[in-house]
């Protein structure tokens, strides 16, 4: 297939719109069902190039959530607790590893990933299949798919869900070219490879850094490769757990995604595990009541009688002591950057999410404020050299 027209482009009114190979060749893709925008190609080529460097850097199969062209959440194949199997709605579930890998890139910012395009680096198989039947999500793209996950995903979304397949043996001109107001922009691809050598300076008085803390930064480096900045990515065993992107400060972007750190730690909270919601409450309602319900606006909640609508009683609060003292236990989380942070306020703000590592680029006039800063909370930090910005 040398082109394939689309529905419309960013919006209904950018018309037509196309995707299409400039050397005339064919596109490395199929589309199996439904009919991918322009938006769901932009995530699911940004997502699967996120995928397919983890399943290299790692060896475990990968997944990743998008939503308009940034990830929501990105993950490996680990094992789970009963505990984030609960949160996550798969307990009642039969888990590969690939369908463990999206469990956990999901489950990392339920909220953003409503609506996702979903990349996987292997075989869609009929566990991951059935989980993704059961999300609101766009579409997927992998390099294959099983004849029973190709059954199951034909029936989602009544019979519309985008499912794609992408020649794993594809790789792009290593030239790329984007046009902007009618102005071509031409650049070499950003084909660095990610790996432990990036973590090898490490300036701070702690120096140690674990096996399974390196393979968190790895992935928190990789998916910053993928996503908008500026951007900054927390990772704890094997997962995304906060991504900030697309934002002018840096320290807005630490905020952002420690908030969404903060709050993947809450739900795990006996409390909110222990919620009373009513039956027919659907699961995108839970997420966003439990948002409400660990946030500083739940009073007002309670005040206004809406509990009533979601819970078959009224629920104790989690207080603001109560949310304090849980989320000083989060610990070992791992922390990176896609270019240098220019002040130590950006550590501060991360220590207090439980950031144990970090790496970023360095090469700031101020290094030795952040190294400070770092050494002030015993944080081991790796200055990689390297910038990951990404538009």
């Amino acid at each position: 297939m040398k082109d394939l027209k689309l529905k419309y482009g960013c919006n209904p009114n950018q018309d037509p719109a196309r995707i299409f190979m400039r050397d005339g060749g064919d596109l490395p893709i199929e589309v199996l069902n439904g009919r991918p925008g322009y938006i769901n190609f932009l995530d699911a080529f940004n997502s699967w190039q996120l995928v397919k460097e983890l399943k290299e850097a790692t060896g475990l199969p990968s997944a990743a959530s998008f939503k308009h062209v940034s990830p929501a959440g990105a993950a490996v194949g680990q094992p789970m607790s009963d505990t984030l199997k609960k949160i996550y709605y798969v307990d009642d579930l039969k888990l590969s590893p690939l369908a463990t890998a999206y469990a956990r890139a999901r489950g990392a910012d339920r909220m953003s990933s409503y609506g996702d395009f979903v990349a996987l680096s292997d075989v869609c198989d009929e566990e991951t299949a059935t989980m993704l039947s059961r999300e609101v999500s766009d579409g997927v793209i992998a390099p294959g798919y099983t004849d029973k996950a190709l059954e199951i995903l034909r029936t989602k979304r009544k019979g519309s869900y985008n499912v794609i397949k992408i020649d794993q043996a594809y790789k792009p001109n290593p030239i790329e070219t984007k046009e902007v107001f009618g102005i071509t922009f031409e650049q070499g691809r950003n084909e660095v490879k990610i790996n432990k050598k990036l973590l090898l300076e490490r300036p701070t008085k702690n120096k140690s850094i674990p096996e399974l803390a390196q393979r968190d930064l790895l992935i928190a480096l990789i998916v910053l490769k993928y996503t908008q900045s500026n951007s900054v990515c927390y990772v704890k065993d094997g997962q995304t757990i906060g991504v900030g992107a697309g934002q002018q400060s840096r320290v807005h972007c630490t905020r952002l995604a420690g908030a969404k750190a903060d709050n993947w730690w809450l739900r795990q909270n006996p409390k909110v595990l222990g919620l009373p919601f009513k039956e027919a409450i659907r699961r995108p309602d839970r997420d966003n009541t439990i948002d409400v319900y660990i946030s500083d606006d739940y009073m007002d909640v309670l005040a206004d009688g809406i509990w009533e609508h979601f819970f078959t009683e009224k629920p104790q609060v989690l207080t603001k002591e109560e949310r304090k003292a849980w989320l000083l236990n989060l610990h070992g989380v791992a922390l990176g950057s896609d270019a240098f942070f220019p002040f130590g306020d950006n550590i501060e703000r991360a220590h207090r999410s439980g950031v144990d590592y970090i790496a970023q680029a360095g090469g700031s006039i101020r290094d030795d404020n952040v190294i400070e800063t770092c050494d002030k909370y015993n944080i081991a930090m790796a200055m990689t050299g390297l910038r990951l910005f990404h538009h």
